[in-house]
């Protein structure tokens, strides 16, 4: 079973915070074919922030965002006994890099990315990997416990959804303003990948690892997203 992991930046605060998630996914590697994509977090959105506060565009932006996404990439991979060594930036080394490892009978290793191009989110650059490998599961791990129609962070009477169709997904993700370090859960360019590629996708609350433990194994109190 093939498990793409996008991993919100919440994790990569302190070195704490990455042993305790690369603990989860090398219990999961003994189990699944797994790939992490790895999100920027607080430090990006600083890093963002301040480059427009220099007058930098949105493109540029991104471009920062994308080299702290990388950055946390190495810092997982650090941690893990059981990865490649470097982050990949290529969605086609990344299955060229599992078909090697497959081949030569070894046991099989964590891939790892950031970010790969401006104009969206790593959520969106998991959903594109997960199309790409034809993955059986995403998770989406985040800061908060699943979808809703409004920021729960800013909107305490926000509605939670237990369940969406992917066409329901992309409706809300619409409403949406991407921005490079934007803290929508699942952006619209993310949210259309699983629209047309039909790969069932699960949002969670990432504050405690052993949450995408459960998920993988069909239990958890976030969002389940399914196709039509």
């Amino acid at each position: 079973m093939k498990v793409v992991i996008s991993l919100g930046g919440i994790f990569f605060a302190d070195a704490e915070g990455i042993k305790k998630v690369a603990e989860v996914l090398e219990e999961l590697a003994k189990s699944y074919n797994l790939y992490v994509v790895t999100g920027g977090g607080e430090i990006a959105r600083e890093c963002i922030q301040i480059a427009r506060d220099l007058g930098a565009n949105e493109a540029t932006c991104d471009y920062i965002g994308i080299a702290l996404t990388r950055v946390n990439a190495k810092l997982l991979i650090s941690a893990l006994h059981n990865a490649h060594p470097e982050p990949f930036s290529d969605y086609k080394e990344v299955a060229e890099a599992k078909a090697v490892v497959k081949s030569d009978g070894e046991e099989a290793k964590i891939t790892v990315m950031g970010g790969v191009s401006p104009g969206y989110t790593t959520d969106a650059v998991a959903a594109i990997l997960a199309e790409y490998v034809n993955a059986d599961l995403y998770i989406d791990v985040t800061s908060v416990d699943g979808v809703y129609d409004a920021d729960p962070r800013r909107y305490p009477s926000a509605r939670k959804y237990d369940k969406l169709t992917a066409k329901e997904l992309v409706a809300l993700t619409t409403k949406e303003v991407l921005k490079a370090g934007s803290r929508i859960v699942i952006d619209p360019v993310a949210a259309k990948i699983i629209e047309r590629s039909g790969i069932k996708t699960i949002v969670i609350d990432g504050s405690k690892p052993q949450n995408i433990l459960d998920a993988v194994h069909g239990k958890h109190q976030g969002t389940e997203i399914n196709p039509e």
